[in-house]
Formats: structure tokens, sequence, C-alpha cells
């Protein structure tokens, strides 16, 4: 039996809360209760946590239980947009805890949510109710790596920040780079197929991922942690768990492929008059560029303004609607500076581009990425945004930011585009003062409508988490999505691995 006082507690757990950036908390009319047909929600019939659930992991993993006050931070997620209800968090360090755990609340019946880093900006990784919150956050060991094929192996709780420093010392580098590098945690790149500002260069964790280990809801480790290239031996079961958001399983260990660290590199920083001379001057630079063409970033003079304005970063470049960051990597610093300034001279020569500067050393590159990175981070003080990870082909990546700003006119407070235009991945950022509804109305779904039209994907990178599992269809058709739900009841029957997440509930699915 529970508590009195955990009794209380969890009374208070009646659902999802979606709460406006600068809300004071509690349950106050400033909240957006999900009783939504947009986002309503039941809590599932799982058992309650009691005190004798504490009592067993106590005894598991001394130490390493948090309960009380010190549980808040993990309810919720980076941008301050949702929150749950847990009570309890549990910080394994080994997969055999992990199987522990996993066993006990399987038999239990008892929900869990996996929590690498939390900087998911979908509501993945987060309860939805009073799920128990499972961080990988001391599951940070690397395990192994090796210089001469480039093979890394470490647990899922590893930052990815501190393994592109360990490999950097052995003259390596982790083949995805992301604006939350300081927080966010390998097991959830790879749960969430994170893409980042590397992904034209190295491909997708898809590819570079060679195995994993992987602790399935009933306890089972699943051992698939291979570090071969080849390995043509039946299904490729880790296909099955990236990208799953932790629904399918929780991933422990990561083996992944790293590249070796550039010699040599170079960012220009480009102002451009219209999207046509981006989408030009980037089939340019590919032509020209070839092998040695790392990133190619766009965003629009609005970002330029907001990174100014709220972080007082300051531009090198002024006075253009349109802005390109291109990185190259190389091994050879004469080679490379010869092809990027024979691209920079045909690009000002033709028009394409009109104003620019480079950068050769680490300062004043950090600099000029920052510009990029940032955005997210300028746009959160603009008050409540509307976040919108969108996959469209190249050619039409900017009508949908023209589009939704004639369609919101005044009612939104800024409409914004950029992204990595290489892989045809738009973000898109609508703020406004406060949270609003009917703003909110107007934006969805027509933004999945005008995705879907031009045969885009409605999640380019962030995953489809609480927030936009149930307009799934926009991307996939009803077989997929029933073959998908099929896979969950195959290896979840309990359905206790992250709930209410990715996936669609039978209902939700016909709607649509």
């Amino acid at each position: 039996m529970a508590s009195p006082a955990l009794r209380a507690l969890l009374r208070g757990c009646r659902g999802r809360v979606l709460r406006p950036r600068g809300a004071p908390p509690g349950r106050g009319s400033a909240e957006v209760v999900a009783t939504s047909e947009r986002y309503a929600v039941r809590r599932l019939p799982f058992a309650r946590l009691g005190d004798s659930d504490v009592a067993f992991f106590e005894r598991v993993m001394p130490g390493r239980v948090v309960t009380g006050e010190e549980v808040k931070p993990f309810n919720v997620d980076w941008l301050k947009s949702v929150r749950g209800c847990s009570q309890l968090v549990l910080k394994p360090q080994t997969t055999a805890e992990v199987s522990q755990i996993l066993r006990y609340c399987y038999e239990r019946n008892l929900a869990v949510t996996p929590q690498g880093g939390n900087t998911g900006l979908v509501g993945g990784s987060v309860p939805v109710f009073d799920e128990i919150i499972l961080s990988t956050a001391l599951m940070n060991r690397i395990i192994s790596f090796d210089k001469v094929s480039g093979i890394l192996v470490c647990q899922a709780g590893c930052v990815l920040e501190r393994l592109s420093e360990y490999l950097e010392e052995q003259g390596f580098i982790m083949p995805l780079d992301l604006g939350a590098k300081g927080s966010c945690h390998i097991g959830g790149n790879v749960a969430t197929n994170a893409g980042g500002l590397r992904l034209l260069r190295y491909g997708s964790l898809r590819g570079t991922v060679l195995g994993l280990e992987v602790v399935l809801a009933d306890g089972s480790a699943v051992d698939c942690l291979a570090s071969l290239r080849k390995d043509n031996t039946g299904y490729d079961l880790k296909q099955l768990f990236i990208g799953s958001e932790g629904t399918l399983g929780v991933i422990t260990a990561v083996s992944i492929l790293c590249p070796q660290k550039p010699k040599a590199v170079n960012v220009a920083f480009l102002g451009c008059q219209s999207f046509a001379k981006v989408l030009e001057t980037f089939t340019t630079c590919r032509a020209m560029l070839g092998e040695i063409l790392s990133a190619y970033e766009f965003m629009d003079e609005k970002c330029m303004e907001l990174v100014e304005r709220h972080l007082k970063l300051s531009s090198p470049v002024r006075g253009s609607p349109f802005y390109v960051l291109i990185e190259t990597s190389g091994s050879n610093s004469t080679h490379d500076e010869e092809k990027l300034n024979n691209f920079l001279e045909q690009a000002t020569a033709s028009g394409l581009v009109t104003d620019g500067t480079v950068a050769t050393d680490d300062k004043k590159i950090k600099t000029l990425w920052s510009l990029r990175e940032r955005i997210t981070e300028a746009l959160t003080h603009e008050g409540y945004v509307y976040k919108y990870d969108i996959s469209l082909p190249v050619g039409k990546l900017y009508d949908l930011v023209t589009d939704m700003r004639a369609r919101l006119g005044q009612s939104a407070k800024s409409v914004v585009g950029y992204g990595h235009l290489g892989d045809g991945n738009l973000h898109l950022n609508i703020t406004a003062e406060s949270y609003s509804h009917s703003l909110l109305d107007a934006i969805e779904p027509f933004v999945y409508e005008w995705t879907a039209r031009c045969s885009g994907s409605i999640s380019a990178e962030h995953g489809l988490g609480f927030k936009k599992k149930q307009f799934i269809q926009y991307s996939k058709p009803r077989e997929a999505v029933a073959l998908m739900q099929r896979f969950k009841a195959m290896l979840d029957p309990k359905g206790i691995l992250n709930p209410y997440k990715t996936l669609p509930s039978a209902p939700e699915s016909s709607t649509r």
C-alpha cells in the first residue's frame, strides 16, 4: 500500500499538462490541460506505485532512487511545454540493473518512461501521468574505442559532447553534431534517430550505428552490440530500435562508426537575396566543393534578428533576406581553401551571393556556427513557440514558411524558417506572446496537410513523441501504422514502455 503522502501526490496526476512558457506552476487558469480532442488521453490501467515498490528499487540500487521534490525537474521537458506527474526516478548504472527494473515493472504492470538528456522537442522523454522515470544519466561509461576501425562502444548515457571531446583526442569525431550536444545522451540520439548538422556528410544514425544492446519490456537483454561493418546474418534488429523513441526497448549501449577528425575545416557565412538564390547556391556549392562539403545550413533574416536581439550575438553579414552557412572538411587545407575560394568567386560573380565572410580558425568558426546553433535558444525568449520539424523536397522548403505567414497574419508574433537545406529539413517556428488554442487550430492540421500534399514528412528528425503521434497518418499509410502497432504489441505486450507516445491508439488511428 502507498503511504498517505504518496497517495495524495498521485491523486493530483489526472493527465498531461501543456503549459505555456512563463505560466506559473500548478493547475491554474494559465494552463491548458490535455482534454482537447488534439491531446486527449486517459491513463491506461497500469498499477500504482507503492511503498513496497520503492523499497524494492532501493535494494537494487541503493542511493540511486530519487523521490520527493528532486523528481520535479525530470517531469518537465526542455521547452517547459509538457509536464508529467512521476514520483520516482531510477538511475541504474548497468544493463543488469535496467533488466532488473524492467522485469519487476513488467510483473507489477508499472509503466516506465526512459529518459536521457531530456532535450527532446516533442514531449517524448517525460511522463504523461505517473510513469516511473528510468534515467540513463549514470550509464556514462566509454567501453572501448578501436583506433584502426574508428568504432566506439559506449553506454547509452554518455553525453554527446563528452564523446566528441574524447574522440577528438584520438583524432576522430562523432558522426553527428547537435545544438544540444552539451546535454543530450547518445542513447537518446539513437532512440530518436537524431539528424543534426553533419548528416549531409556522414549520413544518418541508421548507417553509422553498427550495433545496440537493448533491454526489452520484460527485462530480457538483447546483446546485438556488434563492432562489424558487415554482418548479413538474419534481420537487422537494431533498426527496430533506432527511432523507436523508447517504446520498444531501452537502449543501454551503442556501437557506432566514427570518422577521422578533418585536418582542415572552413566555414563560409553568406547572404542571399532570395530563397531561389539559396537553392542555386546549394547546387553550385555541391558541384564545386564535392567531397569536402560537410554542411549547408540556411536561415531567414528574422532568425538573425532574434539571435542578435535576445542573445546579443553579432552577425558579420547583414542586410540579406536569407543566409547560408557552408562548412568544408578535408585533409588538405591548401586544396580545400582553393576549392572554396573558386566557389565563392563563382557565386559572387554570378550574383548568387551578395556578401559573406570565411572563417578558418576555431574561434571564428565557433562564432559563425553559434549564429545557426542558437536560433532555438533565441526563439524561447519570444514567448510561446510552436515548433515543426518537416522534411520536404528541397525546392519547396521555404514555400511552407511563406504560406504560413500569409495564413496567420498578425495572429502570430513571428514565423521563421531555418534548417538543414542539404537534407531537405525545415525547422518552422511560430511564436506568440502566450499559448493560444485558436492559433494552434490555425496551424494544425494545416501544416501537416500542406506537408502531405508535397509528399513530405511531418517529422524529419525530432520524432513524434506525445505531441505529434496523432498526426502520423499524414506521413505513413494505415497499413504501415498497423504493422508498427503489431511490433509494439509483440515486444511490449503490456504496453509499459513509454506509453502514450509515438503511435496512436486504435481509436485515434481510425479518425483520420
